[in-house]
């Protein structure tokens, strides 16, 4: 059986940083007869980080899907494009999880979450620019935001372990 495209966007937000954050992410799939849907997801978590939130962004992405995919996320994430475009993950893995300056990777939690996320999947990763009026970025944003400022955040048990 054929793996399906998904185009994944996301985006994360911390207000403040560290303080209360958010994510935001939008899955969107074409089906054979060339009807699109859409499904949207965000959460927030009273203390978190600006690049954790990045990162849970596409692990809840990844963890939606419901059987082997082909993926392409879209994110104005550096650090989450970059760690997988210029091998960062495969440096950190082969070094026991520490970074070039042998100090240990921050979020090594939401790493090892994100891997095996991507694990039954054909991941790609592409950059886009942030606040560039990119329209599913721009929604990605407003879900994030609207997740890290909810009267009832969730608490980011793997922060401040993580720094």
């Amino acid at each position: 059986m054929a793996k399906g495209l998904v185009e994944v966007w996301t985006d994360g937000s911390s207000l403040g940083n560290p303080g209360p954050g958010g994510y935001g992410a939008i899955l969107s799939f074409t089906d054979s007869s060339g009807e699109e849907h859409l499904r949207e997801l965000s959460g927030g978590f009273s203390k978190t980080t600006n690049n954790r939130m990045e990162l849970m962004a596409v692990i809840c992405a990844l963890e939606a899907l419901r059987r082997p995919c082909v993926v392409h996320v879209h994110s104005d994430s550096n650090y989450v494009v970059k760690a997988h475009e210029e091998g960062w993950i495969d440096g950190w893995r082969a070094r026991g999880w520490k970074n070039a300056a042998k100090k240990p990777v921050a979020n090594r939690d939401l790493w090892e979450r994100l891997i095996a996320a991507e694990t039954p999947h054909d991941v790609r990763y592409s950059w886009t620019p942030g606040h560039a009026g990119v329209e599913r970025n721009e929604r990605c944003d407003e879900l994030a935001r609207a997740a890290a400022t909810a009267d009832r955040l969730e608490e980011d048990v793997g922060y401040p372990a993580c720094e």
